[in-house]
């Protein structure tokens, strides 16, 4: 299993830099649709024992309406269009949802287990942020840099995976009292805050490295902060709707990881959390 994550790593990595600063705005976009879709079939298998192939069909319908609405190229004219700006609030407003259900499961799952319309519905509203959000990000400041968001993007998904990994040896080398036993008996506190520390070092470098005025700086950091935070969120989530479902992986598209879902659990928190509150705290909105 560690050979086959580290060779599926080894695979992904340039892949994903190459997306991030080698593909046109466009064509990013139809990436990230790709990854939507393949998401969006994994989800299905959140929401009923027997996969249900009409969701990921309506998710790219409803995702296909939202870019009608909304070209890529008016993403930033010169401000984050109002529209993205409402499926970033919803995005946040469900993560908040989505922490008290994860703080009151199995007691929560009582209200939704049982509703193919809630679950998916939470998939559309976990889903559909993290697209656009991930094309926001992408397309920042596009027109005069068009590399900025490239180097942003990569910025918070090195948080993540610095949170991870923080998390994973902290957690293997002092973890003793257990984050969340009902949803994922594996994560510690400890390993929680390591991973924070260990993500925080990486803000701390990055934004030195950039020698960001006071005043951005700490905006940045915080909203790293937020955006660690929201990814432990992320990632229980949908450990409990995995538990919930009765499966290990969300797929098995991703040898030794997994399924798309379990390589981007954390980042469907993550992003969206970023760029809104970088957003107000900049007042860049």
């Amino acid at each position: 299993m560690l050979k086959q994550r580290i060779i599926t790593a080894l695979l992904l990595v340039p892949l994903v830099l190459g997306a991030l600063f080698f593909l046109p705005l466009k064509f990013f976009a139809l990436l990230a649709a790709l990854v939507f879709l393949l998401a969006s079939r994994e989800w299905s298998g959140f929401v009923s024992a027997q996969p249900q192939q009409w969701l990921p069909l309506v998710f790219c319908l409803l995702l296909g309406a939202s870019l009608f609405l909304l070209p890529v190229e008016q993403l930033w004219t010169p401000h984050l269009n109002p529209l993205v700006m409402g499926v970033l609030w919803t995005a946040c407003s469900w993560w908040l949802l989505g922490l008290l259900l994860v703080l009151r499961y199995p007691q929560s799952a009582k209200l939704w287990k049982e509703s193919i319309w809630l679950k998916s519905l939470f998939g559309l509203v976990t889903l559909v942020p993290f697209f656009w959000s991930l094309v926001a990000i992408r397309g920042y400041n596009f027109y005069h840099d068009p590399m900025m968001g490239s180097w942003i993007l990569l910025f918070v998904m090195g948080l993540v995976w610095a949170a991870d990994s923080g998390a994973y040896f902290f957690g293997k080398a002092f973890g003793k009292h257990k984050l969340a036993p009902a949803v994922s008996p594996g994560k510690t506190i400890e390993g929680m805050f390591g991973g924070l520390f260990t993500a925080s070092l990486l803000a701390v470098a990055v934004t030195w490295f950039m020698d960001f005025v006071p005043a951005k700086m700490a905006i940045v950091l915080f909203c790293s902060l937020l955006a660690v935070l929201a990814s432990v969120l992320g990632d229980l989530t949908e450990s409990m709707f995995k538990r919930e479902a009765g499966i290990k992986d969300s797929g098995t598209l991703l040898p030794g990881h997994g399924g798309i879902l379990d390589r981007i659990d954390s980042l469907t928190a993550a992003l969206p959390v970023f760029l809104l509150s970088y957003l107000l705290l900049s007042q860049e909105f």
